[in-house]
């Protein structure tokens, strides 16, 4: 099978908060499998539909110490769902700090 992605992807888990699907708040938690600079594979246990716009936050690791949690506000389009997981892109995002 001949690899087609554009963008190369990252196993990294890391907490995901899934804000909002379209005009539906969701409220839910999950944990991203995979990253890339054009979308993530999440696990989390909520149901969206595809081809809806998607607001979610990643928490980044902090080094130890006093640092403040950083996140990563995102905003995409879910392109794929499965049980218990989903595929998202990510075209917008910003830092937030806590």
């Amino acid at each position: 099978m001949i690899e087609q992605r554009r963008s190369r992807r990252f196993e990294l888990k890391l907490p995901v908060e899934l804000v909002r699907s379209g005009a539906v708040a969701l409220g839910k938690t999950g944990e991203t499998r995979n990253m890339s600079s054009s979308g993530v594979l999440f696990s989390a246990d909520a149901h969206i539909s595809i081809g809806e716009p998607i607001e979610y936050l990643i928490t980044l690791p902090v080094p130890q110490g006093n640092s403040p949690e950083v996140r990563l506000r995102c905003m995409g389009k879910v392109i794929r769902q499965a049980e218990g997981s989903a595929a998202v892109t990510l075209e917008r995002y910003e830092f937030v700090r806590a």
